[in-house]
């Protein structure tokens, strides 16, 4: 079907020439390589979680990624429902967290260009993490102060959310950044699954809830080292590509240590 398509199309071109007087002479290889091409990149969804699996390296981001995702997902959607066990209105507290998001979107926005990803996201999701902690550790006469630690952990973990969607595009090339952003929300989504669970332990055990909270954000933050830094880097459009970035950064590394202890 695609040879008869072909060949209706370059016999469509000849007559256009021919009716235009026009002397040209046309490649038609370059079909053939645009076929190919389609052909090579019509990956389905099992196929690149394949190519994922097998290489290593992204294995390891993928797996890193997605363990971030799980903390900052559970902080993200669980913190909201937790609010009732808070000593405050349940209204403001409410209002207040929707326009704590506001701030963290402006901030991604604007200011992306000049965060590291790395550092970024690792300093919003432990502090996040040490202020919900906070609010189970400091006692019944500071209760003042806990809905201010609330709003800046959940202010955090929307920076952080923010900022994460955009290292995970920065991080995989082109034929598998869709699949690696959807297993990342889906990690992301799954870590808020266990929010309800979470919230009706801490009803029952005063401020529970944002220990666990604290306590999984920052072992999840931890996983951010096994990343590398994306700020200002080349978005590769293929595997191989990405591959043959990662060999030449390497190669500068090891050039640079070797001038720097003065060997030949």
């Amino acid at each position: 079907m695609k040879t008869l398509q072909k060949e209706e199309a370059v016999a469509t071109l000849k007559s256009i020439g021919t009716v235009n007087n026009s002397s040209f002479t046309l490649s038609f290889s370059g079909l053939m390589v645009f076929e190919e091409a389609e052909t090579t990149t019509d990956l389905h969804l099992y196929s690149v979680i394949g190519i994922l699996m097998e290489k290593r390296w992204a294995l390891r981001r993928l797996s890193a990624i997605m363990s971030v995702g799980f903390g900052v997902g559970m902080v993200y959607y669980g913190m909201p429902l937790a609010l009732g066990n808070l000593p405050f209105n349940l209204y403001w507290n409410v209002t207040l967290n929707a326009v704590s998001e506001v701030p963290a979107s402006l901030i991604a926005f604007f200011f992306i260009e000049r965060l590291d990803r790395k550092s970024s996201v690792l300093g919003f999701t432990v502090t996040s993490g040490v202020c919900s902690i906070m609010c189970v550790v400091i006692g019944e006469e500071w209760e003042s102060v806990k809905i201010w630690l609330e709003l800046i952990s959940f202010f955090c973990t929307c920076t952080a959310f923010e900022i994460l969607l955009i290292y995970t595009i920065e991080l995989f090339p082109t034929t598998v950044r869709n699949s690696a952003m959807a297993m990342v929300r889906q990690a992301l989504v799954f870590g808020g699954v266990f929010c309800p669970v979470i919230v009706a332990m801490g009803r029952g055990n005063g401020y529970l809830s944002y220990g666990i909270f604290g306590a999984v954000i920052i072992s999840c933050a931890m996983f951010v080292g096994c990343l590398p830094e994306t700020k200002g880097e080349k978005l590769c459009d293929t595997m191989e590509e990405e591959e043959n970035k990662q060999m030449r950064v390497r190669s500068g590394s090891s050039l640079g240590l070797g001038l720097g202890l003065g060997l030949p």
